[in-house]
């Protein structure tokens, strides 16, 4: 599937998505906040995706089927939860049995470890049905799983399931088999998906804390190697692990989306085909992304770039933003995080001259100058993560280093992602 503006890249296998050395500069510091002790509840996210609706058009039907997901946990306990969600669903969703183990082997593997699925109760029931547009959160699952570790989770659709609700670029592989087939320690594929269906969050049971990343396709991964779990925010839990830092940390982003505005293609456009999993605008989703995360205590924000370049190419040029307008709903966002008891930090925007979305005009350019301008030395985020500094090329700083761009000149490749992960200061979280 060819790239879209979606600020991702589609994976040629997905088959239910329609065609479609750290520069830092810290802030003043500010008293203790009620998340500075960890959370009381023992609950701490590990993992977490994006739900979204679905583009105009027949959606994708599970009937009589399971899903298998793979989900990376930056943190482990000895029990554990999950979310699914109905949130874009017109009609109950019925799920008829779920299963966790652990997983066995690596990349695209969706084979359990022997001894270690557990069937999974919602309210001490085996089988749910989820209102229309609401969440569910299981029982405690008693499963010990270390950090770093793979999970997998299978879900049974029992009867005609239209896919309503789901986080349409997940960079990993999960299948689709025939029947109930979620004890067992291997499935046969009847096909593959670079998606999670109807899943949105695992939490374990560990007193520790969540760092929450909201963002964009940066954040999601997009263009980043499928099955390797390179996003930025992975490879930061992998350096809190090896500093021996007890900390989650979810990724929250999600390709094409805008700190202002929802999806909005102008009708009769190619984005309407696809516009729809760009998600809800970070003002909307944060109570739901971030705030209603178990133990989420730090917050890191990269958010603004589809703001600049979406108006005039997969939305209206009537929703073109000035950097007044990001710097507003960035203060929003520290508002309201603060309000929530969580530390806030943000990510400065990454440079994309010459980007084959056509996002850089010289105008778009210097509002990213003036909102990387305040969020340097605006004070108001309790500390910034100079990602534009370490990703910018030293030669023609408007540009992206090119030993770190994926070849569109917007997303960094995996190399890219590891600076970016590098570039984050342990000390925030300590």
């Amino acid at each position: 599937m060819p790239a879209s503006p979606t600020g991702g890249r589609a994976s040629r296998r997905t088959v239910l998505v329609a065609a479609a050395g750290a520069a830092t500069v810290a802030a003043a510091p500010r008293p203790a906040l009620a998340h500075d002790t960890p959370p009381a509840g023992g609950w701490t996210a590990s993992w977490a995706a994006v739900p979204t609706t679905i583009p105009p058009g027949a959606p994708a039907v599970l009937e009589r089927q399971t899903v298998r997901h793979v989900a990376h946990l930056s943190l482990g306990g000895d029990q554990l939860r999950i979310r699914l969600s109905n949130e874009f669903g017109t009609a109950p969703l019925v799920v008829g049995e779920v299963h966790v183990a652990r997983r066995q082997g690596a990349g695209a593997s969706t084979a359990a470890v022997p001894g270690t699925d557990r069937r999974v109760t919602f309210s001490g029931h085996a089988s749910a049905t989820v209102p229309a547009g609401a969440p569910l959160v299981s029982d405690p699952v008693p499963l010990r799983v270390e950090d770093g570790s793979e999970l997998l989770i299978s879900i049974y659709f029992p009867q005609r399931t239209p896919v309503t609700t789901l986080a349409a670029f997940s960079y990993q592989e999960n299948v689709i088999a025939a029947g109930n087939v979620t004890a067992a320690r291997t499935v046969t594929a009847q096909s593959t998906v670079t998606q999670d269906l109807f899943l949105t969050g695992v939490s374990v049971r560990r007193r520790s804390g969540a760092i929450v990343a909201l963002g964009d396709s940066i954040t999601n991964g997009a263009n980043t190697e499928t099955n390797a779990n390179h996003r930025w925010p992975d490879l930061l839990a992998a350096r809190l692990r090896a500093a021996r830092l007890d900390r989650g940390v979810v990724d929250l982003g999600v390709s094409g989306n805008r700190l202002l505005h929802d999806p909005n293609p102008p009708a009769g456009s190619d984005a309407e085909a696809y516009a729809a999993y760009f998600g809800q605008s970070g003002l909307r989703r944060f109570d739901r992304d971030v705030l209603a995360q178990p133990g989420a205590r730090y917050l890191i924000v990269l958010l603004g770039v589809n703001d600049l370049g979406h108006p005039g190419t997969t939305a209206p040029a009537s929703e073109t933003v000035s950097a007044a307008d990001l710097i507003a709903g960035h203060r929003q966002l520290v508002a309201r995080a603060h309000q929530a008891g969580l530390r806030a930090y943000a990510g400065t925007i990454l440079p994309f001259y010459g980007d084959t979305f056509g996002f850089y005009t010289p105008e778009n350019e210097r509002k990213r100058q003036e909102l990387n301008a305040w969020i340097r030395h605006g004070h108001e985020y309790d500390g910034v993560i100079d990602f534009d500094a370490v990703m910018r090329d030293p030669a023609q700083p408007l540009r992206l280093n090119p030993a770190y761009d994926s070849g569109d000149h917007l997303h960094p490749n995996d190399a890219g992602m590891a600076a970016m992960a590098a570039a984050v200061p342990l000390r925030f979280f300590r």
